[in-house]
């Protein structure tokens, strides 16, 4: 990614940080333009901007057409990733026999692992961990505080998920039997593919028949909760408090704002973009943009979302103004009807 330094190049850099926090030894940045007005007033050392932008006074840039990446490579490079505790096998571990593990396991206290599990290669699993019967774990997982593991789930290589989170629980799969629900069986599995990461208190369910599938490059943020039989395609982003119904297929690259849900059963195209909040309950083709409950396309959503916000301080003028057309409509009819007589 080519970068341009505009200023001083021997700025010295001990750390990132946001402009209005950023120090005289920080180095600072702006990827949205709302917040532009900040480069006035901030102390940072330097400042990862646009090409395009132009500080209100002399500063020491570094100029790339990409300023988030860049930001990203700058906190790496500095920062680097959360640096894991180093237990080995710890003592109050319980792992049962036969048990496959990789090179470098680093399994913390308390974390709970069942026969036939295969555990690959520097494999992080963090205090109050379970992993059930069966499961197998590729290389490089990382398993934050409390993450549950059910039986025969699989997870592929350099899969992270956050503390709280249930892999492999039952779904909501009853059937009516009168005025009681009788409960399926659920003999399938959750797969989940390389590069996924999974946040904090999600769940994700076990198909009754078949698997459940999380695919490569996934990003889930917290509070998601996945049905059974779900298909997800690869490279999805989906922010907080997403829902989606059991048999729902999701394709490549499809982007899901907080709070969105989808109806079970409904196919969703790869590309899509649904808005926060939406509600899907059909098909969305590919590369679509939908918004709304139900949702639909966003330019007709963003027409109807328009005219309802300027309804609600007017409902009572209208509502007098539909009953008196209403009456002199009565009494059109009512002259109509007299003249027809005479």
């Amino acid at each position: 990614m080519p970068t341009v330094i505009e200023g001083d190049p021997a700025t010295r850099i001990e750390a990132v940080s946001t402009l209005t926090e950023a120090t005289p030894k920080e180095l600072g940045f702006l990827a949205n333009p709302r917040y532009e007005k900040q480069l006035g007033t901030t102390r940072a050392a330097a400042v990862i901007v646009d090409n395009d932008v132009e500080p209100p006074r002399p500063m020491t840039l570094l100029r790339t057409a990409q300023p988030y990446c860049a930001i990203r490579e700058a906190v790496v490079m500095i920062h680097g990733f959360r640096r894991h505790p180093e237990w080995g096998i710890h003592p109050n571990a319980t792992v049962s026999p036969g048990v496959k593990i990789g090179k470098n396991a680093n399994i913390g206290p308390y974390v709970t692992v069942a026969e036939d599990v295969v555990i690959g290669d520097d494999v992080v699993l963090y205090p109050g961990c379970s992993i059930g019967q069966a499961s197998r774990l590729g290389d490089k997982v990382t398993l934050h505080p409390n993450v549950v593991i059910y039986a025969e789930s699989t997870l592929g290589s350099h899969v992270e998920i956050h503390a709280g989170t249930v892999i492999g629980e039952d779904g909501l799969g009853y059937a009516p039997d009168g005025e009681k629900w009788a409960k399926f069986p659920h003999v399938g599995r959750v797969i989940i593919e390389d590069h996924v990461e999974i946040g904090a208190n999600c769940t994700i369910d076990r198909a009754m028949l078949g698997n459940t599938v999380i695919g490569r490059g996934g990003k889930l943020s917290n509070l998601i909760a996945i049905g059974h039989g779900v298909n997800i395609g690869a490279n999805a982003m989906f922010v907080a408090q997403v829902g989606l119904a059991g048999s729902v297929t999701i394709g490549r690259n499809v982007k899901m704002g907080g709070q969105a849900g989808v109806i079970g059963h409904v196919t969703i195209g790869d590309n899509v973009n649904i808005g926060a909040k939406a509600g899907v309950a059909h098909d969305v083709d590919p590369k679509e943009y939908v918004l709304g409950q139900p949702a639909i396309k966003a330019s007709d959503a963003w027409r109807v979302i328009s005219m309802t916000q300027k309804l609600p301080h007017k409902l009572p003028e209208l509502n007098q103004r539909v009953k008196a057309l209403e009456a002199e409509l009565a009494e059109i009819r009512d002259s109509i009807a007299s003249s027809a007589v005479d």
